[in-house]
């Protein structure tokens, strides 16, 4: 049980938890959930980071606010489980951004199912979680697009979903490129504007 936990520190980081946990913790730190695990997230991303989500979730609003889906930036719960039991859901993550257009899955606690687009900007911190972790947990989740933003170097590369349910990617994106979203093929975002300012 999970009662008055005001500490990190309190609890086991090799024990699985639950969203039914998640929800009693108090205390500061950001942490996501995969598969019952505890990841702990950058307790505060660097300004590039936060410059380049900004830019993003601009683009983002101006084109899903004339669209019947929804953009979410973090911090956003998305909880990834078939069950609707919070004590049986061991997945609950925080996408820099997402994308849902099946709005029955939002609720006041945030989105219970895959989004159909996940952006996740990379941190030094949180690099491998995100390329390999996070990968394959929106591959088996069936997250339609998964882009990985590198703000070192200025890239983003861009999966989609096959019709086998596995992740095929796009050609690398540089400063220079536009990168265009798959499933809504008039989103697209001009990757010099993202990265001027970090040459």
């Amino acid at each position: 049980m999970s009662t008055n936990i005001t500490d990190i520190s309190q609890l086991d980081l090799d024990k699985r938890y639950t969203y039914a946990d998640y929800l009693l913790w108090r205390f500061q730190e950001s942490v996501e959930l995969i598969k019952g695990k505890i990841f702990k997230m950058t307790p505060a991303p660097s300004t590039k980071h936060q410059e380049i989500s900004v830019i993003l979730t601009g683009e983002f609003y101006n084109y899903f606010k004339k669209h019947s889906c929804k953009a979410f930036s973090a911090p956003f719960d998305v909880r990834l489980s078939k069950s609707l039991d919070d004590k049986k859901t061991e997945t609950v993550v925080q996408p820099d951004l997402c994308v849902i257009c099946d709005l029955s899955k939002l609720d006041e606690k945030g989105c219970h199912g895959a989004p159909d687009l996940v952006v996740e900007i990379l941190s030094p911190s949180t690099s491998a979680k995100d390329v390999n972790d996070k990968y394959q947990l929106y591959e088996e989740n069936e997250v339609k697009e998964y882009w990985i933003v590198d703000p070192t170097n200025g890239t983003v590369l861009k999966y989609m979903l096959n019709n086998k349910g596995k992740y095929a990617s796009d050609k690398l994106k540089g400063k220079e490129e536009v990168i265009q979203s798959s499933i809504f093929p008039d989103l697209e975002i001009n990757l010099g504007e993202v990265f001027d300012d970090w040459k």
